[in-house]
């Protein structure tokens, strides 16, 4: 029984290793060959088609070799070869009935070699031919009847060679091909006919050519076309209705070239388009009615133009819209209120890189569903206070570069989902106004992405402190201040002025009598009275009760503040500063806070500085003077005990 199994075992391992050993033995020693019937040769050495190959081969992929001309007898006795490449390497010549012996051939690759000509009707032959790659090659023509015969052509590429102007008639007779590549060549115009012919055309590509028009009726054959790319070339303007025979057109790149205009109703009649670019184009303006029924895109890319706003319907017929790329737009300022209205599966918006000053409060209100929203790189000075509040799934928001310097407190409370935010390279204002978004941010440092980067630039006080560091109490006196006018107590009013009252956004000018030549402002919160001094004051303190409690301190000047003899409400919770002077130093003592200032005047603040260098100068001269002194008192009272030791004389 062991032997019967024995025998069995050896019988299934000579069948299973025979036709690899057979394989082995008629591979040539620069190819590597299996048993299914594909062998690839590789190598400098080769300088022709190997004639000693495996019987059953039906796949030979020749590559980097040193061949250079196909002969009249290189493919000769290979009845069974269906697919034959010959790539990266040095063949410039193929002999017009090199494929006379292989009729049979279903695949021929050339790609990346030196053709810069091919004989009339070289691949006629091949009636049952699918597949030919001449791509990366040197071509500058073609012959009008390079492909007759080829009836059965379905992917032909030309690509990265240097035709220029390819004859009208050059694909006629190829009914059934769907693949057509011309792109990176340099094409600069293409007859009204040439793709009259290819009705079954499902791909053609025409990017990176020079193309400066398109003419009309050139695409009005390609009724089954799903994808053409027509971008990085030197189109100038469209014809109208170019694209309208496109009804099953999935794939539309018409970006990187010089359109200034697209004619009204340009992308009507593509109800099966999914892709849209025309990004990088000198786009001045854009018609009202551009864009038709396209309920199935999900991606549109329109950046780097000129534009300095769009039509609020633009995106109205794309409600299966899933990323929109809309930045890189220096003159784009502003955006209709209703732009987004009808996007309701939207998931990507980016708006970085504009020239946005402000956005409408209702401008995201539809994207029910967006995740991530960028506008970085913008000039937005100012956001609505409840922008984000439908943006309930939204992931990520980026906001950072722009000149924003406060924001609400509540702008992120509806955000749940939200896990990064950017408001770093921002000129934020750390008064009463940002109390609120510190706190959220305090509470959120884990969303705020490079947080140590979200600074204060004003006041000067708080200059280089992070938002996040920025404490509650510190913000105490913006609740309790009050403004008392009556309290602008001083020593006689001599002058007129005027004092400017903001609230928010609202600006008050009113006349009333200063006090004394030195002006004063009151802070309430968010609220600052300002007057205009007719001399610049010099240096002083300000002093600024913290207590509720009533105070009695002894003013030791009672001509600046002199308190009146009617009672009247205690003089707490406000800061009386004389304009001019900034902030310098601040010291709470005895329930009083004194405030230093030094005047801002220039003349002032450089006679101050020079008198300081002077005084160090000044005292440097001093100390060494006084240590020569002392060095020179040292060598005389030496001297003297010299002398006293040993008198003269003896």
């Amino acid at each position: 029984m062991d032997s019967h199994f024995r025998g069995a075992l050896w019988t299934i391992l000579i069948l299973f290793t025979l036709p690899h050993l057979t394989y082995n033995m008629f591979c040539p020693s620069s190819c590597l060959c299996n048993f299914k019937g594909a062998v690839k040769c590789v190598g400098d050495t080769i300088t022709d088609i190997p004639k000693q190959l495996p019987v059953h081969t039906y796949l030979l992929q020749l590559n980097g070799t040193i061949m250079n001309v196909i002969n009249e007898q290189s493919l000769a006795n290979r009845d069974l070869l269906l697919r034959f490449s010959l790539t990266h390497s040095h063949l410039h010549t193929i002999h017009p009935r090199a494929f006379h012996v292989a009729p049979q051939l279903k695949s021929v690759k050339l790609s990346y070699n030196d053709l810069s000509t091919l004989p009339a009707r070289v691949f006629s032959p091949m009636t049952t031919l699918e597949q030919l790659h001449l791509d990366g090659n040197q071509l500058g023509t073609i012959a009008p009847d390079m492909f007759k015969g080829l009836v059965g052509l379905l992917d032909l590429d030309l690509s990265r060679n240097k035709l220029s102007s390819p004859s009208s008639d050059v694909f006629d007779k190829l009914s059934s091909l769907i693949f057509l590549n011309l792109g990176r060549n340099s094409i600069k115009k293409l007859p009204p006919t040439i793709f009259h012919s290819l009705t079954n055309l499902n791909q053609l590509m025409l990017y990176n050519n020079e193309l400066e028009v398109l003419e009309p009726g050139i695409f009005d054959k390609l009724i089954n076309l799903e994808e053409l790319k027509i971008h990085q070339n030197y189109i100038t303007s469209l014809s109208p209705q170019v694209f309208w025979s496109l009804k099953n057109l999935r794939v539309l790149t018409l970006s990187s070239n010089r359109l200034q205009a697209i004619p009204e109703k340009s992308f009507y009649n593509m109800p099966k388009l999914r892709k849209l670019t025309i990004y990088n184009n000198p786009l001045l303006s854009l018609p009202d009615q551009l864009m038709g029924h396209m309920p199935d895109i999900i991606d549109f890319y329109l950046y780097a133009t000129n534009l300095t706003t769009v039509p609020g319907n633009l995106f109205a017929n794309m409600s299966g819209l899933l990323r929109l790329n809309f930045h890189l737009n220096d003159h784009l300022r502003e955006l209709p209120s209703d732009l987004f209205c009808c996007l309701p599966k939207l998931e990507k918006l980016s708006l970085r890189s504009n020239n946005l000053h402000y956005l409408h409060p209702r401008l995201f209100s539809g994207l029910t569903t967006l995740g991530i929203l960028l506008l970085n790189d913008n000039k937005l000075q100012s956001l609505p206070d409840d922008i984000f509040q439908d943006l309930s799934r939204v992931v990520s928001i980026d906001l950072k570069n722009n000149q924003l310097m406060t924001l609400p407190g509540d702008s992120f409370l509806s955000n749940t989902a939200l896990k990064a935010l950017g408001l770093s390279g921002n000129p934020w204002d750390c008064t009463c106004s940002i109390r609120g978004i510190a706190k959220w941010i305090r509470h959120n440092e884990h969303v705020v992405l490079e947080g140590q980067d979200v600074i204060c630039h004003s006041p000067t006080y708080q200059l280089l402190r992070t938002v996040g560091s920025l404490r509650d109490e510190e913000f105490n006196f913006c609740d309790t201040m009050k403004v008392t006018p009556s309290y602008f107590l001083t020593h006689k009013p001599i002058k007129t002025f005027h004092t400017t009252s903001t609230r928010g956004q609202t600006t008050v000018v009113a006349s009333t009598t200063t006090p004394s030549p030195k002006t004063s402002t009151i802070i309430q919160g968010a609220t600052q009275q300002s007057t205009t001094p007719s001399s610049q004051p010099s240096l002083h303190t300000t002093i600024l009760p913290t207590t509720l409690q009533t105070p009695t301190p002894t003013l030791p000047n009672k001509e600046f503040l002199s308190i009146p003899e009617t009672p009247s409400p205690p003089f707490y919770e406000m800061l009386v500063i004389e304009q001019g002077p900034e902030f310098v130093h601040h010291n709470p003592h005895k329930a009083w806070v004194y405030v230093w200032f030094l005047p801002s005047d220039m003349t002032m603040t450089g006679l101050l500085v020079f008198s300081h260098i002077l005084l160090v100068v000044t005292g440097l001269v001093l100390i060494l003077g006084a240590l020569f002194y002392m060095y020179r008192l040292n060598k005389t009272v030496n001297e003297l005990k010299t002398e006293c030791k040993h008198p003269p004389g003896l």
